[in-house]
């Protein structure tokens, strides 16, 4: 079967009704609402629904951040070109930008994991109502090591924290130390936990978009599985539940806030802490919404999916043919959810020196169960 075949019988496939067993949800055709000539990563918001988004840092893009034009077709670089060029004498500037959340105060908090230049990962905040650089928190070893790849992250205004996910798999990195980061919002501070616990670490079990089996080159050169740890990360509407899980992986897991922020608990404490929440397939963004419906981007099947509170079971909930490799997911403040195809799967590395991937690269939207807050 030819690759164009088999994409038109995947569509054919993921437009149908999906049955749980307690109720059953119509598959969304997810909408087209940008066409853009660079791949996007995650996507934010303003209150006023300015549409904020990262170029996919896989693809070194000149332009890190960028506002979404009036058009739907271009964009213009956020918070300013200034900001997205590099330079010597300081690290005022965005160098590697994949994870991005809009607060409800107007500020849109980037996570700069800083693996394009080597310097140290920081979180910027710029506060669209001033446009003015609201703070910079710097997140230096030990909370971050040298394999760190810090993917994405939730705002916890209530408790005054970030939580990052770290995938582990910045350079030299194989995910087997990834491990989720709080920074403390009053004083800066930053502690690394749970690294090599079970909730984080990637399980060994392939990532296939369209059945193709991800590889990479290992330290001899020859190809081993793809494994991502820690991705996808949502909190709840009460700031009580942080939901995360690895990207290779079958389960969901959470933990309580009141345990991440008590650092007199031991490494083994809080990992006895954690619980697995639900089966999930290989994902990886991850969004919640007000009444704690979890929504999931299956990077294999240009699909999201939704672990509904009231059962724990996943289903399938928007698909779209061109939704290849679904990365953020985002709810905007009239009541879409807004998902990223970053074509990721298509690259060269991952097609035996070819080069699959091409632009447009989409953005899309689908109704989700109920509405959420900016920055989930």
């Amino acid at each position: 079967m030819t690759i164009r075949a088999f994409s038109r019988t995947l569509a054919a496939l993921l437009l149908t009704s999906i049955s749980g067993a307690a109720c059953a949800v119509e598959v969304q055709t997810a909408e087209v609402v940008a066409e853009l000539p660079e791949a996007v990563g995650n996507i934010g918001f303003t209150p006023d629904n300015r549409v904020i988004y990262s170029h996919h840092p896989f693809f070194s893009p000149a332009v890190r951040v960028a506002e979404l034009d009036a058009d739907r077709r271009s964009g213009r670089p956020f918070p300013n070109l200034a900001w997205n060029t590099p330079r010597k004498d300081n690290d005022h500037y965005l160098d590697s930008v994949l994870g991005l959340r809009g607060d409800a105060q107007g500020v849109i908090w980037m996570l700069d994991m800083g693996t394009r230049s080597g310097i140290t990962p920081k979180l910027v905040g710029w506060n669209t109502r001033t446009d003015r650089l609201e703070r910079i928190y710097h997140i230096p070893s030990p909370a971050s090591r040298p394999e760190s790849q810090l993917n994405d992250f939730a705002i916890d205004a209530a408790h005054g924290a970030f939580y990052i996910a770290d995938e582990g798999i910045g350079p030299g990195g194989d995910g087997t130390q990834a491990a989720l980061v709080v920074v403390d919002m009053r004083t800066g501070a930053s502690r690394r936990l749970l690294e090599g616990h079970a909730s984080v670490l990637p399980e060994d079990v392939p990532i296939a978009p369209d059945g193709r089996e991800l590889r990479v080159p290992a330290g001899d050169g020859k190809p081993v599985r793809l494994r991502v740890g820690a991705d996808g990360i949502a909190l709840d509407r009460r700031a009580e539940w942080l939901y995360f899980g690895p990207l290779n992986g079958g389960w969901l897991y959470r933990v309580r806030t009141a345990d991440l922020l008590d650092s007199t608990l031991s490494a083994r404490e809080l990992g006895q802490r954690v619980e697995r929440y639900a089966r999930k397939p290989n994902n990886g963004g991850l969004s919640i919404d007000d009444e704690g419906n979890l929504y999931l981007t299956e990077v294999e099947q240009r699909a999201v999916g939704v672990i509904a509170a009231s059962d724990r079971q996943y289903r399938r909930l928007a698909a779209h043919p061109d939704l290849i490799w679904p990365d953020g997911v985002s709810h905007s403040p009239d009541g879409w959810l807004y998902v990223s195809a970053a074509q990721l799967s298509e690259v060269p590395i991952f097609n035996n020196g070819k080069a699959l991937h091409k632009p447009p690269y989409y953005i899309f939207r689908f109704k989700p169960l109920a509405r959420g807050r900016l920055g989930n």
